[in-house]
């Protein structure tokens, strides 16, 4: 699929996608008939083999994009620091597929602050040099509008590094009465919506509401401000979730739709999600 930003969901499978994506010969195959990019939260939880990745470069294109999240246990557990090791060895499983990765994910906990920003420059300064990165994190020093949020941003920009934005808003703006909602909002961080401007490709993940019409306002100031970049030469790097992500292919397709609007040549998302499942929104 032809497009000129990068679109993409947090997973490349889901059953309820099966009646929705392009045919093809796998579930990665199928999906990359439809999406450019993805979110590799399997990465996050556990390391793939180097056989795995061997096998998933052949199911993408060439214009392909995986964005790996780093280790939880490198992220999370050890906080950057001391992970040297594991980090070669991540990298060294990742060599398949070197030519269709995009940034890796290094997601921060809210337990990262402040005082671990050194941590986390010395770790970007040291990492294999052929990787792009990208930064998310979540303590709330880093939405303050104060002295550690800039000295964040400023060290990002000085080394051409985007940070990653979290739009939870339409989660948050749902009722939680379902077990979906309340677990995702439990999980996700509500933290306001902060974007670097920098050389570096934006990445944007949205996590929105359960009922589908009800995004429309969310997603409209990204249609908004996507278009512009694509206009201006730059491929930013945007994620539709849900609650529950058997949802989340419609809610790419909605996206697409209202991109439309502002970038006429783009092409309809080649998904099929004209006749909902039992009990979609």
């Amino acid at each position: 699929m032809s497009l000129p930003y990068f679109l993409g969901c947090p997973q490349w499978q889901d059953p309820h996608w099966n009646t929705q994506l392009p045919p093809g010969s796998s579930a990665l195959s199928r999906y990359a008939r439809a999406f450019n990019c993805v979110e590799g939260n399997t990465t996050f939880y556990a390391t793939p083999s180097a056989s795995q990745c061997e096998q998933w470069r052949t199911q993408v294109p060439d214009d392909f994009r995986f964005l790996f999240k780093l280790p939880r246990l490198i992220t999370h557990d050890q906080h950057l620091s001391g992970a040297e090791a594991e980090t070669r060895a991540f990298v060294e499983l990742l060599k398949p597929l070197d030519d269709v990765l995009g940034p890796i994910l290094l997601q921060l906990p809210a337990s990262f602050g402040p005082r671990q920003l050194g941590q986390l420059w010395r770790f970007l300064d040291s990492a294999p040099a052929h990787l792009n990165w990208s930064v998310e994190v979540r303590h709330p020093a880093f939405f303050s509008k104060g002295d550690e949020e800039r000295a964040l941003n400023r060290e990002l920009r000085a080394r051409s590094l985007a940070r990653v934005c979290l739009d939870s808003r339409g989660l948050f703006a749902a009722i939680p009465d379902t077990e979906e909602i309340l677990d995702a909002q439990r999980k996700k961080p509500r933290v306001p919506v902060h974007i670097l401007p920098t050389d570096a490709p934006p990445v944007i993940r949205y996590i929105g509401h359960p009922n589908l019409d009800e995004n429309d306002r969310f997603l409209q100031p990204w249609v908004e401000r996507v278009a512009a970049w694509v206009r201006g030469g730059i491929q930013p790097y945007v994620f539709m979730h849900m609650p529950d992500n058997r949802y989340a292919v419609a809610l790419a397709s909605r996206w697409t739709e209202l991109l439309q609007a502002h970038l006429p040549e783009l092409p309809p998302l080649p998904v099929d999600i004209a006749t909902p499942q039992l009990g979609l929104f």
